[in-house]
């Protein structure tokens, strides 16, 4: 089975390298699908990834890991009648409620200038509205390592310093699995990639 890496918003495909090698030492193969919000629309990204994995679910079983924004670009891409689903989404500090940082960031004009409708689209409820839930089975992990108290903008509220743990949930049914990691750089850490592993264990060549 390969695993499709979807990065994040301002990061490239070397940020899901480290994670992408880890997986293959662990028999899956691994491709990387990357983007630029700042000279592409959401919805061109959203068709490109649409075609990936057409593609490659033409020739064999998949899975994706998707970190932050990778997440909701996955959302989207799923939504065609001739996309298979895969048989694992696995969600790194995907923002699937609202992100309450996005607004303010949004404030700042760097920030729309290199994130683009990719980044407005995060400050948008109406957005969120129309984004379907996903078909195929998925796991939410979030990073609760960020800070909290009377000077974090998410008060007491556990978050990984970017998204709260509450905007990871596609539904306030879901089990997330919580990790003492940052935005960031999550995917780095040794922990979260084994957990990783754990989950698309049963879609490893050794279980076929």
């Amino acid at each position: 089975m390969k695993v499709l890496c979807v990065h994040g918003l301002s990061r490239t495909p070397f940020s899901l390298l480290g994670l992408a090698q880890y997986l293959e030492r662990h028999g899956w193969t691994t491709e990387q699908f990357g983007y630029f919000a700042a000279t592409e629309s959401f919805e061109q990204i959203v068709v490109r990834l649409r075609q990936k994995i057409q593609a490659i679910a033409k020739t064999e079983k998949y899975s994706i890991v998707a970190h932050s924004l990778g997440g909701v670009l996955t959302r989207a891409a799923l939504t065609c009648p001739n996309t298979p689903d895969p048989e694992h989404v696995v969600m790194l500090g995907t923002p699937n409620q609202p992100p309450r940082l996005a607004a303010w960031a949004w404030q700042l004009p760097p920030f729309r200038w290199w994130t683009g409708q990719c980044g407005f689209n995060l400050t948008d409820p109406a957005f969120y509205e129309a984004l379907p839930n996903l078909d195929a089975p998925y796991t939410v992990i979030a990073g609760v390592g960020g800070p909290r108290g009377s000077l974090s903008p998410f008060g007491e509220e556990f978050n990984d310093g970017i998204v709260a743990l509450g905007e990871t949930r596609l539904s306030s049914a879901d089990s997330v699995i919580q990790l003492p990691v940052l935005h960031t750089f999550m995917m780095n850490h040794l922990p979260l990639q084994q957990t990783v592993r754990d989950i698309l264990r049963p879609h490893s060549p050794a279980s076929w």
